[in-house]
């Protein structure tokens, strides 16, 4: 059986170690260059092959070869991937802001490639991945790229490579932006009198139990928001600051915008 390769085993990385020995993929390899003591642990319990340079594995011929590295590093380590997309692996980027095109040049024109976008919450397998499937790649192919990402939680696909920088921007980065809501709600309790202790505790649960609400709910946000919503009510006194026009939506329309620039940048 061909196995699958991780380039880059860092959290995203050894959360989809997890999520496939969960799932009984194998054989598994992975390279990393500097692997911390919970990767050496997990590979060796769970008899993952551990390599510190892509070169040692170049000879190998994968069933699927999944890159975790950051843009900046995936620039000058794509090349050394040659081989292994030479060997006949579909070649699956997590990178944001590298296109397909630019990894045909690194990895050959018959190279089959699949982007994905996966977030933060993959750790624990609440995340979601969008994928784009490149000319050339199959369905064959696409079944692969969606079973392995599907290690980290729900998996979409986007006919345009160009939506994956939208997803970047909105789901990849998105998680960040929650974190920072409860932050905010936070400070705010506490500028009103609560303790930090409880401010941050009340802030946590609410979006948590929120965010739970809402995979649970089939209800449309909008209607989770209006049922909360009493006329005349505390929360409506609350909206009417969040739903201005300078209010929470335009912010986050140019949040959103913002990293979608960057992300062509990159």
């Amino acid at each position: 059986m061909r196995p699958i390769v991780l380039i880059g085993a860092g959290r995203m990385g050894q959360a989809l170690l997890a999520g496939w020995m969960q799932r009984g993929v194998a054989p598994l390899l992975a390279v990393e260059p500097s692997p911390s003591k919970q990767l050496k642990r997990f590979t060796k319990k769970h008899q993952v092959a551990l390599f510190a340079r892509a070169d040692s594995i170049a000879s190998v011929r994968a069933a699927a070869c999944v890159v975790a590295l950051k843009p900046q590093v995936l620039k000058s380590e794509a090349p050394r991937l040659r081989a292994i997309a030479d060997s006949g692996a579909l070649m699956i980027s997590i990178a944001a802001g590298t296109n397909t095109a630019t990894l045909r040049k690194a990895w050959g024109a018959k190279a089959r490639i699949v982007r994905a976008m996966p977030n933060t919450p993959g750790a624990i397998g609440r995340g979601i991945s969008a994928l784009y499937a490149a000319k050339g790649a199959g369905a064959k192919d696409k079944a692969l790229a969606g079973r392995l990402l599907s290690a980290l939680g729900q998996t979409l696909w986007v006919k345009r490579e160009s939506d994956i920088d939208v997803v970047t921007a909105v789901s990849g980065s998105g998680p960040a932006y929650v974190f920072l809501l409860v932050e905010a709600l936070a400070e705010a309790a506490q500028a009103e009198g609560l303790s930090r202790i409880v401010a941050q505790t009340l802030a946590r649960a609410t979006v948590a139990g929120s965010g739970a609400l809402l995979d649970l709910d089939p209800s449309s946000a909008d209607v989770l928001r209006r049922n909360v919503t009493s006329p005349g009510g505390t929360t409506e006194a609350a909206l009417q600051v969040l739903m201005a026009k300078d209010g929470l939506s335009p912010l986050l329309r140019r949040a959103v915008a913002a990293a979608r620039r960057r992300a062509r940048e990159l």
